[in-house]
């Protein structure tokens, strides 16, 4: 239930394995919120004998759907059940699953011990499409750019129905030091074509839109993205970006970034841009509110520490010397941010000098 409160979720589906001599004893359940309205369901148990398990969760999918009373096409059935079970073989599944595991970790140790499991999955199976797509998930994350596009490719090609790995694809086009709009494009629609609703290929479409100046249907596509998970904080932080830096709307693009934290308090990118255009507009304490919640959430945030000296020139000098000392000791060592930490010495140098130090 907290998390399902967390996420803002209409169901949250979770449940219990046993085992039972040789036999696995499975209990799905759910928990459906409607307001303050919180309903508990079971559904029947599943014995699983040895060996069956990937043939016994293929129904799962459609046995919640039948107890949620959930309508679904007889395509979107045989989508949900061969999605259950993503491979035939259960040492390619368990290795999955372990891969998968150390990923959530999101530490370097944590990405290559899940190169290694799923590699080996993929090795047990080299049908399985979904551990194509995981391990150039964990390639790209890692950086290493080329294996991942090898990867999602793979994934594409052994299952064209596949959206994920356009989705995947149209990222790394979108970051590539030669940023390549078009070819993001046409990945991103491939994803929605697949999957209409797939809300983050919106999301992703509306960036490379925007990125390539078609303001007006980067819009579009981050209002279907909104349309299909109005959840995601991320889409309106591209709203209020867009809002701003090509419309010139106040009003939108802050409302956008409220919108965003709103959903997420946690997600910084959301406060930055807030306190970007504040500061933009003069809205010196209301800038400074915004990049501290930053500073004070992560104490090695550059950006943020960088900003806010820069707008405490503006209201106290004092606090700006020792804020920017405080960036200086915090970055001098970065080689990505030696120019910044050189433009940072020469307003210490200024700020000293009007003060008398």
């Amino acid at each position: 239930m907290a998390a399902a409160k967390r996420l803002g979720a209409d169901i949250a589906l979770f449940g219990e394995v046993k085992r039972t001599g040789a036999d696995l004893i499975l209990q799905p359940r759910f928990v459906e919120l409607r307001g303050d309205k919180v309903e508990r369901g079971t559904l029947d148990t599943v014995a699983i004998a040895e060996g069956q398990l990937l043939d016994r969760l293929r129904p799962l999918p459609a046995a919640y759907l039948k107890t949620l009373r959930a309508p679904a096409s007889d395509v979107e059935l045989a989508r949900a059940q061969k999605w259950a079970a993503p491979t035939g073989m259960l040492r390619a599944y368990e290795l999955y699953v372990r891969g998968r595991m150390a990923a959530y970790r999101a530490t370097q140790d944590g990405s290559e011990a899940s190169v290694e499991f799923l590699s080996r999955a993929i090795e047990a199976d080299p049908q399985f499409v979904a551990a194509q797509h995981a391990l150039g998930v964990v390639h790209q994350n890692l950086g290493n750019r080329w294996k991942a596009a090898a990867q999602f490719r793979a994934s594409a090609q052994l299952d064209p129905t596949y959206a994920e790995p356009y989705k995947a694809l149209g990222d790394l086009y979108l970051s590539a030091p030669r940023r390549l709009f078009e070819e993001a494009i046409k990945a991103y629609a491939k994803a929605i074509e697949l999957r209409p609703f797939y809300a983050d290929a919106h999301v992703g479409l509306g960036d490379a839109l925007a990125a390539k100046g078609d303001t007006d249907p980067a819009v579009a596509a981050y209002q279907r993205g909104i349309e299909y998970n109005p959840m995601n904080a991320k889409v309106h932080v591209s709203l209020g970006k867009l809002y701003y830096a090509e419309k010139g709307l106040y009003y939108e693009s802050v409302t956008s970034y409220k919108k965003a934290i709103d959903l997420d308090p946690t997600y910084l990118d959301a406060r930055m841009g807030l306190a970007e255009v504040y500061e933009d507009k003069g809205l010196y304490k209301e800038a400074i509110d915004e990049y501290r919640r930053v500073v004070d959430a992560d104490g090695k945030n550059t950006g943020a520490l960088y900003n806010l000296a820069l707008v405490y020139e503006k209201v106290d000098p004092k606090e700006s010397i020792t804020l920017w000392e405080r960036y200086i000791g915090l970055a001098g060592n970065l080689p990505a941010e030696k120019d910044w930490v050189d433009v940072a010495k020469l307003h210490l140098r200024k700020l000293k000098q009007q003060q008398g130090n």
